[in-house]
């Protein structure tokens, strides 16, 4: 199984859509709330390069923000990524 990370935020609508699509693919995620966790949010600016949210890693690469998710899905390359080992 694939190993997603989500950073988001209570009100994002986008993290809520990233979600969304995820849970249609029948998949699974690790959230981690950035505006409940100060350090949390210092981990993802360190690792994301990006302030915004949602941030979303699969099998430890990043792959960006919702629309990166969908155009990612869209080029073929988001299940290849899935099936990776993490």
């Amino acid at each position: 199984m694939a190993d997603i990370l989500i950073y988001s935020t209570a009100i994002c609508p986008y993290c809520v859509a990233a979600k969304n699509f995820l849970k249609a693919k029948g998949l699974d995620w690790h959230e981690v709330r950035i505006d409940l966790d100060p350090a949390a949010r210092a981990e993802m600016l360190a690792k994301a390069q990006r302030t915004s949210v949602p941030q979303i890693f699969v099998n430890g690469t990043h792959v960006g923000g919702f629309d990166d998710l969908v155009a990612l899905d869209r080029a073929g390359r988001f299940i290849p990524l899935l099936e990776q080992n993490p």
